[in-house]
């Protein structure tokens, strides 16, 4: 959950996030919405990845990201129970 919090707090990572909710794209299409060098998306993109925010997949030489909604269900009902009356967390 923390590498999900660290990698949307950065504003490149959270617009890569939102390209990708129109769906599927490869490195180079990310790319080129950002005035950034390919390996700082690269990079961006990594982050993304071991958060486990993005799922990746070769595609002859080019690799395709795509958002895996999964770890986003659990940080939103992770922020959810900061909101619900009840026990703290230990």
């Amino acid at each position: 959950m923390d590498s999900a919090f660290r990698a949307l707090a950065d504003p490149t990572r959270r617009d890569i996030l939102r390209l990708l909710r129109q769906g599927p794209l490869s490195s180079g299409e990310i790319a080129r919405h950002f005035d950034a060098a390919w390996p700082t998306v690269s990079r961006h993109l990594a982050v993304l990845r071991d958060a486990n925010l993005v799922l990746s997949t070769r595609v002859g030489q080019q690799i395709v990201y795509e958002l895996d909604t999964t770890v986003f269900q659990e940080v939103v009902e992770h922020l959810y129970s900061w909101l619900a009356p009840g026990e703290p967390d230990a």
